[in-house]
């Protein structure tokens, strides 16, 4: 039996409804059935999430002060309505066209969701454990650079009753992450890093307010929680900035790589980035690390997710020329749950 074409609108809104965002997953059930919407979104940048930019877009111009009935379903914004939300927001796209026009043709998904400091802490330690540290840092697409500063947070891990708190205990900052299944990640103290170091396109100005207000706008409605834990993570920020260096992160890897002290572990990581890469640029991704290993071990952990609604967190081995994979857990996109299997 044939399997049913891929649609990305209904594939998104069941993303959106595994992940606890009820809005846009009703929003994207709405724009499934709507070629205009569709077509519309579809005028992002190339390489671009259409959903992500739609919608990040309209929330840009509530959160920005549009009086307009639709921030009425939006949470964080104090919206209580919990009827069909599809009508009013077709409302104010149609009415906001030339507003939202140059926001989706020109915007990118610099999300920066913190939370995932949670899973990376751990995936740190496992790595740390195996190799030795400290350990010398390269993060792949890191918008802002908040999960470069992944251990200037505090994290509390909940299993069954049991707590474990970890990381920063006076940071401004602490995350909740629920342990699933039958492991537990390393919970040692985190290991020490020599250097740290963001690649991105697009970098993030947080000085700027405009900037500011995007990165917010990119986080979804429904998650009151996640603007708290944003906004904590500003100001620490404020007071801590990594290196940042701005340009295609595939033409500045090599170089990262060669800074490196050949006597310390160096690690490349990404998260919910690489997804927007083409085959070949994840081709070229991996073709710079297996030849950056013909010099000196690299490793490199990845949090993707998949068609099929997985999100792995992964650690390559990139040694003599030769790239190993394993799993080190299963995980929510946003850090609020991880089971550990590595």
């Amino acid at each position: 039996m044939d399997k049913e074409p891929f649609d990305y609108w209904t594939f998104f809104a069941e993303e959106a409804r595994r992940t606890g965002a009820p809005l846009y997953q009703r929003l994207s059930t709405g724009i499934a059935g709507d070629k205009a919407l569709r077509k519309f979104a579809d005028g992002v940048r190339a390489g671009q999430p259409s959903a992500n930019i739609l919608f990040a877009a309209v929330h840009f111009l509530l959160l920005r002060g549009d009086k307009h009935a639709l921030r009425d379903y939006y949470p964080n914004l104090g919206g209580t309505r919990d009827d069909d939300p599809f009508p009013v927001f077709k409302d104010f796209v149609e009415t906001r066209r030339a507003a939202l026009a140059p926001l989706i043709a020109t915007r990118v998904t610099n999300t920066n969701e913190v939370g995932r400091s949670a899973l990376l802490a751990p995936a740190f330690r496992a790595l740390a454990q195996e190799v030795g540290e400290p350990l010398n840092l390269i993060e792949l697409g890191p918008s802002a650079g908040l999960n470069l500063l992944w251990d200037r947070y505090g994290v509390l891990y909940a299993k069954g009753g049991e707590y474990f708190s970890l990381g920063a205990p006076d940071s401004e900052l602490s995350l909740e992450c629920e342990l699933r299944g039958d492991g537990l990640p390393p919970l040692g103290p985190a290991p020490k890093v020599a250097s740290r170091m963001g690649l991105e396109r697009d970098p993030v100005d947080l000085s700027d307010p405009d900037a500011r207000d995007w990165l917010k706008a990119l986080v979804w409605p429904d998650q009151v929680g996640r603007f708290a834990k944003l906004e904590r993570a500003l100001r620490l920020h404020e007071h801590v900035k990594p290196e940042i260096r701005a340009g295609n992160a595939l033409d500045l890897l090599p170089e990262a790589l060669a800074s490196a002290p050949g006597d310390q572990p160096v690690c490349v990581y990404h998260t919910m980035v690489v997804y927007q890469f083409s085959a070949e640029m994840r081709e070229a991704l991996d073709a710079i690390l297996v030849m950056a290993s013909l010099r000196r071990p690299v490793w490199r952990i990845s949090l993707e997710g998949t068609r099929s609604g997985d999100n792995p967190l992964l650690l390559y081995s990139y040694r003599g020329g030769n790239k190993e994979k394993r799993t080190l857990g299963l995980c929510h996109p946003h850090g609020t749950w991880l089971e550990w299997l590595a």
